[in-house]
């Protein structure tokens, strides 16, 4: 389990102190910076040691950037990051996800996206509500997290899975989703 200095869980509005729950950290104000990583990112050190965000690259790494903790499992999708901001504003960044309505194999045939959800969790969390809630993609693009604090670093694991709601032909079904936390 991770002992955190400055660990928050923030359920139904309220915040409460504790080293178990959701992976939320408080970060020093500095100069104003998104960071978000979806996967595998490259980052110079861990951020708790001064380390600063480089290219992504694979999409094969599950451990934290924030101290190199092993939060995912593998199968899982990395999604963390954090929003800085200098003064003391109380304003929040967003995080949303903009999706196809279908997933499309090399014959045409589809699988309409509202069929992929997600679990949302991670290694130590205790269960605990998730900075990205589990949910369903929606053609378009929809809010996961508009309360994305400001001075706060946030990180869960995805597990996808497929509600098998029609026969689907065989092969390889792909699509594109992306990830976009917004600063005001």
């Amino acid at each position: 389990m991770r002992v955190l200095p400055s660990l928050v869980i923030a359920a139904a509005g309220l915040v409460a102190a504790g080293d178990a729950g959701a992976y939320i950290v408080n970060i020093d104000r500095g100069s104003e910076m998104v960071y978000l990583r979806v996967g595998d990112g490259n980052f110079s050190g861990l951020y708790s040691g001064g380390g600063t965000p480089q290219v992504m690259t694979a999409n094969s790494r599950v451990t934290s950037d924030w101290d190199g903790y092993l939060f995912c499992n593998p199968g899982q999708l990395y999604v963390g990051g954090f929003y800085r901001r200098s003064n003391n504003g109380n304003v929040n960044a967003t995080l949303t996800v903009t999706a196809p309505a279908s997933l499309v194999n090399a014959n045409g045939d589809i699988i309409p996206i509202s069929d992929i959800s997600w679990t949302s969790s991670g290694n130590g969390d205790g269960g605990a509500t998730q900075p990205v809630p589990s949910g369903t993609f929606q053609a378009g693009t929809s809010t996961l997290a508009n309360d994305f604090r400001r001075n706060t670093w946030r990180e869960s694991c995805l597990t996808f899975r497929y509600a098998n709601t029609q026969l689907a032909a065989g092969g390889t079904y792909t699509a594109r989703v992306t990830y976009t936390l917004t600063a005001p």
